[in-house]
């Protein structure tokens, strides 16, 4: 494939963003919106193919000379979360197309524009540019938190932005403290200098402070609870996907970039692993509401996926991206299942909702698999994520390996019990006998008399169906996906193809 392909994959979206605030024609809005994503998903799947035999393809814009130009760069890591992103993208997108939220202004120009701006970050092979790519995320991200202009809304916006703000400006501290020690902020020249440097260590802790808090690490993960589920459930579900695993990514990338196996403060990071892990399968005990019951859930999954960083070995980060994969599917289609819930019956409460599974059996089917996914029982693509989170630390044979071999195991029993409780509340039980119904003139009605006519219709459904059936694709085909998570942690810890592709040498 032609490197010169790979900006497109941001200039794209962004370009589409902009015609969809001059064309506002309903029909071309929902096309350029599920067509920019779906042709990113074609690409992504051209890429993962192109790099069974080419490890590493990069572009210098502007043909400037490699180490000044600002590179983009792909290799297997890179074009596997492209394309499991933008198909949670697309899928998400599909979700609001059904729920009608499309509709309302500037949605479709503002999800293009994070979408550009998760690509240019999956891809970029600077630091700087990093930072950049991350602010056009959360540029359209905070107008699409109050899309609705509900007070609530904007109240939670107000602490997305500020938290988002400050974080910003710690990573933009980081990188420029990057520059001053190494002279580049270009990751192929800091992967080919990367020493013990103690200064060049405290500048990267840094870069992956600010990262830890965009991705919800414990104890600077409060954010995310509070703000996520406070949002429709289809935005929450393009947040689920995006925000936090490209900070996670990011933490991936720059890890293993400036440390040569665990970073001196790698004990910090073992602990604090742990405990997002026990916090937030412990902490979905406290939750009434199915949204907010799957961010703390979220908050786990981060404590998961970081664990492949925290072992800093080839199985343990082949475990943790195969982990994260898992993550964005199963949980995009919690949300969208969620979604639909809240929709039809009006609430997302365990005490409104009751026996759905006599009346909506399909959804009650599709979120049981996506529940036993995030716990880890087969068949589901979680089983072996977390089979190989439990391998990749016993192999490790460090005390460091059995903390989180440990904590994943007990923490995978407590959500299975938090779990249990959140489809006793929802889908056991007795059928419901009334619901709060939309509205015309006021939004919810008040509690109205539930006939047998009123169930979840397939549009609503019909999107989380897909991920969750993805996930199951993934657990059926994992013999293919794992060698492919495992190239890509290969790729994260031999960078002498990356830095051949990007400087020539």
């Amino acid at each position: 494939m032609n490197p010169a392909v790979l900006p497109l994959l941001l200039a794209v979206p962004l370009l589409a963003a902009g015609l969809l605030l001059i064309v506002r024609h309903r029909v071309v809005q929902r096309v350029l919106l599920l067509a920019v994503p779906a042709a990113t998903l074609v690409t992504a799947v051209l890429l993962v193919l192109e790099h069974r035999t080419v490890p590493v393809i990069a572009h210098q814009v502007g043909a400037f000379a490699p180490g000044v130009a600002i590179p983009f760069v792909s290799d297997t890591l890179s074009a596997l979360m492209l394309a499991v992103t933008s198909l949670a993208t697309l899928v998400t997108l599909w979700f609001l197309t059904a729920t009608g939220e499309d509709r309302y202004r500037f949605v479709p120009p503002l999800a293009l524009m994070l979408h550009g701006g998760v690509n240019g970050a999956f891809l970029t092979g600077d630091l700087f540019n990093l930072f950049v790519m991350v602010e056009v995320m959360l540029l359209p991200s905070y107008a699409l938190i109050a899309v609705t202009g509900t007070w609530r809304r904007l109240g939670i916006g107000r602490t997305f932005v500020v938290v988002n703000l400050l974080t910003s400006a710690t990573l933009l501290t980081g990188v420029g403290l990057v520059y001053a020690v190494a002279g580049s902020v270009n990751l192929a020249v800091l992967a080919d200098a990367a020493s013990g440097d103690r200064a060049l260590t405290l500048a990267g802790a840094v870069v992956l402070l600010a990262l830890a808090v965009k991705g919800a690490v414990v104890p600077v993960h409060g954010w995310l609870p509070q703000t996520y589920p406070a949002t429709s459930a289809g935005i929450m579900a393009l947040f689920s996907a995006l925000h936090t695993k490209v900070a996670l990514y990011a933490i991936y990338r720059v890890y293993t970039t400036l440390y040569e196996g665990p970073a001196p403060w790698a004990l910090v990071l073992v602990v604090l692993v742990a405990v997002t892990i026990a916090v937030g399968a412990w902490s979905t005990f406290g939750e009434h509401i199915i949204r907010r019951a799957l961010a703390w859930q979220m908050v786990a999954g981060v404590g998961h996926i970081l664990v492949g960083v925290a072992l800093s070995t080839t199985a343990s980060l082949a475990a943790g991206l195969f982990y994260m994969l898992h993550h964005i599917v199963t949980m995009g289609g919690l949300l969208l299942l969620a979604g639909a819930i809240e929709q039809v019956y009006g609430s997302g409460r365990y005490e409104r909702l009751s026996g759905l599974i006599h009346r909506d059996r399909a959804v009650a089917i599709l979120t049981a698999f996506g529940l036993l996914s995030l716990v880890g029982i087969p068949a589901s693509s979680g089983f072996f994520g977390k089979v190989a989170l439990i391998g990749a630390a016993a192999g490790a044979a460090r005390w460091e390996g059995w903390l989180l071999l440990t904590t994943v195991l007990v923490a995978a029993v407590v959500s299975l019990v938090a779990m249990q409780r959140l489809w006793a509340g929802v889908f056991w039980g007795q059928p419901m006998e009334d619901y709060r119904p939309d509205s015309p003139e006021t939004g919810r009605a008040g509690l109205t008399r539930l006939t047998d006519d009123v169930v979840v219709p397939l549009r609503l459904w019909a999107p989380g169906a897909t991920l969750i059936g993805t996930q199951l694709a993934m657990f059926f085909g994992a013999g293919v996906l794992m060698p492919l998570v495992t190239r890509a942690a290969q790729g994260l810890t031999d960078t002498a193809p990356y830095v051949e592709a990007v400087l020539g040498r």
